[in-house]
């Protein structure tokens, strides 16, 4: 495997990687060298992640003709409308009213009104589609399966599968190296223990006494052209972006007048935003007898309700946020907009201060930075273990289970104080394989993963460092406020204020007006190579200041979520998939090139789907045509004729690549804020 000798944008906190948090690292033994290759699969197109934009590839490869591998580190499709639990849609309000979706993701969404007679099958407030894990895994497996039949492709599923290495030569992924994992003889069936006890056996080539091991080989089936294949980056956490040694960021981005509202001025890779471990709860109509972890006093100085809300039942309020099913006639009587709970009800746990589990230092990070990865040996070959700090996804499987009882049975706020909170023993953690999260522990078979590492696209016109979606690119932010005119460095709040001028931009700079005098354009970036939409709000989960994260009296990051808020619709340019070095690799998924505050909004379900069209369109094209991606963008921004072939080509499929009346000229969009 070859590591780029480029240099990756290192953090304030990456380059303060002290003798001490190295000793902190727990660094795992190098893996073995595999000494057998037991199956060997051809591939136009390795999909390695099945996420809903991994699931989107395919489909999109599938109905295109091509042989598509997709792999999965778990047995589910879909990531986090599945095996992440969060089954429910977060969608901007007048993108859903008007269902302005790629085409795939509508039938998604028709489906689950079809299989349950009603859209919201939950009854939730915080979406308008709730509904159950199982069923989200078994539509995706039906749209891709008729996706082949209809295309005539041809889907190779590999469950339980994890690359450990690539073998790249010059430019050019040649082949992959994966583990496909089973319950070795005589033991549990999978999804019986949480992630964190068997995650680094997963990516070890030797069976151990708890999993077999199959070792496969990825390969092309030998197109004609610069690629014979492609391989497209779609885990959860950017890992084949770390295993190629592309460049990319992690966590925080310096501040820059692109991204005016990041808190620090050098970065900080060690914060993050928070994974949540979900998990679904029955309301019971009589008290349940409930069992407090043993380690609920670690973890219960951190949880809280947030902030006060009036004549609230807080408990019903949260149970009603994310319920996904609640069936039969429903009680007349409304609560927060939805129909009041009843016993037999079935609620996903997703709160902030709650099961969200939020590091941020160097020695209790999740996914580890590039040097962090040096330290442990994972970036030498055969080294690779997933690159994740495995107690870090213990304690917060940990404060999962902890915050259900808090949930219930707790007395304490870590915001709000003693007084506030209530008691309700009538619930039920719901475990087995035949409940909501189909696992025998209870919680999401993946923690749901809002941030990984993200690409810096290659260098193009305007974006000399590489191309990246920033926050000035789709914020909503009033930046005349007085902390951007006081508290940005000398000069950069006129840089900021002639790169949001639009259409004044010329006169700006050539009459050389003050900053306070230059109007703001009230759109987001038009971007010309735009593939796909995207729209929901800056949404932020903050890591704490402090390790570990429930330490009492703990606080979010201060200035994280100055940028949190209202989002104009977006567009996903062909150039933030594209990686630098890596000419047959694209990236779908929230590891494409965006800022940490701009991926706050490029991560939810409906940008998932998008961005794996336009991944698998592309790759299409690309084979067909006999070109490299890259060359599609790399004269912007003068006219490329191969790139607005492919643009109609997913328009004609009903894939929009702009929102309606999307121009420069038009700079009303009130009626599109997200909520």
């Amino acid at each position: 495997m070859r590591i780029s000798a480029s240099l990756l944008l290192s953090s304030f906190g990456q380059r303060l990687f002290s003798a001490i948090g190295l000793l902190l690292l727990l660094a795992s033994p190098l893996a073995a060298q595999p000494n057998r290759i037991e199956q060997t699969e051809s591939c136009d197109v390795l999909v390695v992640g099945g996420g809903l934009a991994g699931v989107s590839t395919a489909y999109e490869s599938l109905h295109a003709g091509r042989t598509v591998c997709l792999t999965e580190m778990t047995d589910w499709l879909g990531g986090q409308l599945t095996s992440q639990g969060t089954t429910a849609l977060d969608e901007a309000r007048m993108q859903r009213q008007l269902l302005f979706y790629a085409s795939g993701y509508k039938d998604l969404r028709q489906r689950v009104l079809d299989l349950y007679g009603r859209q919201n099958p939950g009854d939730c407030w915080v979406s308008a589609v709730c509904f159950l894990p199982a069923d989200a895994h078994d539509i995706l497996v039906d749209i891709l399966n008729e996706a082949a039949r209809e295309g005539d492709g041809t889907l190779k599923w590999f469950p339980s599968t994890v690359v450990k290495e690539l073998d790249i030569d010059g430019s050019m992924i040649e082949s992959a190296i994966a583990i496909q994992h089973s319950p070795a003889p005589g033991t549990p069936p999978l999804n019986t223990e949480p992630l964190s006890a068997f995650y680094e056996d997963v990516y070890r080539y030797e069976d151990s006494e708890r999993l077999s091991k199959n070792i496969i080989r990825f390969q092309p089936t030998g197109n004609e052209g610069p690629a014979d294949w492609y391989v497209v980056e779609a885990t959860e956490t950017g890992e084949l972006i770390a295993l190629s040694g592309v460049p990319y960021r992690l966590g925080l981005d310096p501040k820059s007048y692109l991204n005016p509202s990041s808190p620090t001025l050098t970065g900080d890779a060690y914060c993050t935003q928070g994974f949540t471990y979900t998990f679904a709860m029955e309301r019971t109509e009589e008290a349940q007898v409930q069992e407090r972890p043993e380690y609920y006093d670690i973890y219960a100085p951190y949880f809280s309700f947030e902030r006060e809300r009036d004549n609230t039942n807080y408990i019903d309020f949260v149970f009603t946020y994310r319920r996904l099913w609640a069936p039969g006639n429903r009680p007349e009587r409304r609560i927060f907009g939805v129909s009041d709970i009843k016993p037999g009800d079935i609620s996903m746990q997703n709160w902030t201060w709650g099961n969200d589990y939020r590091p941020g230092t160097f020695v209790d990070n999740l996914i580890y930075s590039h040097e962090q990865l040096e330290a442990t040996g994972q970036l030498e070959p055969g080294g690779w273990l997933g690159g994740l700090r495995v107690d870090t996804l213990r304690r917060g499987e940990e404060n999962a289970f902890s915050y259900y009882h808090w949930l219930i049975g707790g007395l304490s706020d870590s915001q709000l104080g003693y007084g506030i909170k209530s008691v309700d023993l009538r619930h039920r953690f719901l475990t087995g394989f035949d409940a909501p999260m189909n696992t025998a522990h209870g919680l999401s078979k993946h923690p749901y993963i809002r941030e990984g590492r993200r690409i810096i696209g290659r260098p193009a016109y305007g974006h000399p460092e590489g191309f990246m979606i920033n926050e000035i690119d789709i914020s909503r932010v009033d930046y005349s406020d007085e902390y951007y005119q006081t508290q940005l460095p000398d000069g950069m709040y006129l840089q900021l204020r002639r790169a949001l001028a639009g259409l004044e931009t010329a006169a700006a700079i050539g009459e050389n007006k003050a900053a306070t005098d230059i109007p703001r354009r009230t759109r987001s970036t038009i971007f010309p190579d735009s593939l796909g939409i995207a729209q929901y709000a800056i949404d932020f989960h903050p890591c704490m200041e402090l390790a570990p994260p429930e330490l009492p009296g703990n606080t979010e990051r201060a200035g994280v979520r100055r940028a949190h808020g209202q989002s104009y619709p977006g567009q996903i340019p062909l150039r933030a998939l594209i990686p630098q070095e890596i000419d047959n690799m694209l990236v779908a998924g929230k590891s494409i090139a965006t800022s940490t505050i701009a991926a706050a909004a490029y991560r939810v379900h409906s940008f998932e789907w998008s961005v794996g069209i336009a991944a698998g369109a592309t790759i299409d094209y690309a084979l067909e045509n006999q070109l490299l991606p890259y060359s599609l963008v790399d004269d912007l921004p003068r006219f490329e004729p191969e790139l607005l072939e492919l643009q109609q080509r997913l328009q004609e499929r009903g894939n929009p690549t702009a929102f309606p009346d999307t121009s420069i000229f038009n700079l009303d969009w009130e009626d599109w804020r997200v909520w």
